[in-house]
């Protein structure tokens, strides 16, 4: 089985294609509206080996999601992308302990390899 990437966007459009393009890089890809329905589905015993986060979410952001994330011992250790159009991406980067940020509108090729990267670090962990 393929690594499973979890992508987390309120864009339907974006979220959609991104799911494509790594679907037609050999990933397996599960997605979520929004961080209530990303860790609904990390809940359910799901453990992608990385995690695509929008920063910019109804309901639970990137940044309530990522808070949430962290207090689970279970599901603190999933790495996360940031994802965001938004310019102070160092500080979201901070603000979120996350070490990577893709900015919006992103390169094809930048976020495969970055996937890529976070796959052969951390181990095919698919489910």
């Amino acid at each position: 089985m393929s690594a499973v990437v979890l992508v987390v966007d309120d864009d339907f459009d974006l979220r959609e294609t991104l799911a494509d393009v790594l679907l037609d890089e050999g990933f397996t890809v599960h997605t979520a509206a929004d961080g209530l329905a990303a860790l609904e589905y990390l809940r359910g015993g799901n453990r992608p080996a990385v995690i695509l986060l929008d920063w910019m979410m109804p309901r639970c952001d990137g940044a309530q999601f990522r808070a949430e994330q962290l207090r689970d011992a279970a599901l603190a250790t999933i790495p996360v992308v940031l994802l965001t159009a938004d310019m102070r991406k160092d500080e979201k980067m901070a603000e979120l302990a996350v070490e990577t940020v893709i900015t919006k509108p992103c390169d094809r090729a930048v976020l495969v390899a970055t996937i890529r990267k976070y796959i052969a670090d951390t181990g095919d962990r698919a489910r």
